[in-house]
């Protein structure tokens, strides 16, 4: 678990500082999918899910 929590945080401030420089290459997008591998491990998945699904769901609903 320690090493899930130091690899979600390492991978998340690459992503942060990636996506400050305004330009999104390749092996940008690959630090992003694993970025997100890593969090989709640890014990914070389940509410990013429903929060997403939530999201989602209000997203749905909007008429326009």
């Amino acid at each position: 678990m320690i090493l899930s929590i130091s690899g979600v945080m390492l991978f998340g401030v690459i992503v942060f500082l990636f996506f400050r420089k305004d330009g999104l290459k390749p092996s940008h997008a690959c630090v992003s999918v694993l970025f997100g591998f890593y969090l989709a491990g640890t014990a914070i998945a389940p509410s990013i899910t429903a929060g997403s699904a939530s999201l989602a769901g209000l997203l749905g609903g909007i008429k326009f």
